[in-house]
Parts: structure tokens; C-alpha cells; sequence
């Protein structure tokens, strides 16, 4: 599955730093995304991590944000209505 940020809606301005093996996505300098190969990781309250998590095997904790977030597995247990949901949450979360 090909996760394409440019495709969801009600996200402000952003930034994108391209490491060798990652995309960080940055609002106001802050990470709100990590996007690998087959993974994207997000930022979440540990409540809404720990659903997820006992809900889905392909949501782990992040090792980006540690417990202030996930890393899931796009394995397409989450539709993209999800994850684009995630991922907004995560961008409105962002200091």
C-alpha cells in the first residue's frame, strides 16, 4: 500500500525532511508523521494508542514518538479513511 499525504484534506502548511530511509513531516517544526517504506508512525494519546494496538496486530508503539504515538503497518488492516484521520489528528496535535 502507497500512502500518499498529499491526498488528505485539513492539513495546514507543513514540512517534509527527507532522510535516507524516512520522510519527516514537520508543522512548525515539529514532527507530526514519519512515513517509511511500509509503515507510518503518528502522534496520539496513550489511550487511543492502547485501543488501536489491542485492536489491530499491525499497530505497534512508535519508535519515533516512543508512547506519545504509533507505528502502523500498512498492511491494510486500517482503511486509508483511517489513517488519513490519524494523521490529522496527529497534525492537530502538534504544538
Amino acid at each position: 500500500m502507497v500512502f500518499d499525504v498529499s491526498k488528505i484534506s485539513g492539513l495546514g502548511e507543513f514540512t517534509i525532511q527527507k532522510e535516507k530511509d524516512r520522510e519527516l513531516y514537520l508543522k512548525n517544526g515539529r514532527t507530526f508523521l514519519v512515513l517509511h517504506r511500509n509503515t507510518i508512525e503518528v502522534r496520539c494519546d496513550q489511550k487511543l494508542s492502547d485501543l488501536l494496538k489491542g485492536k489491530y496486530e499491525s499497530v505497534m508503539e512508535s519508535r519515533y514518538f516512543g508512547r506519545g504515538g504509533i507505528e502502523i503497518v500498512l498492511a491494510g488492516q486500517l482503511s486509508e479513511i483511517e489513517l488519513a484521520d490519524l494523521v490529522r489528528l496527529s497534525y492537530n496535535i502538534t504544538a
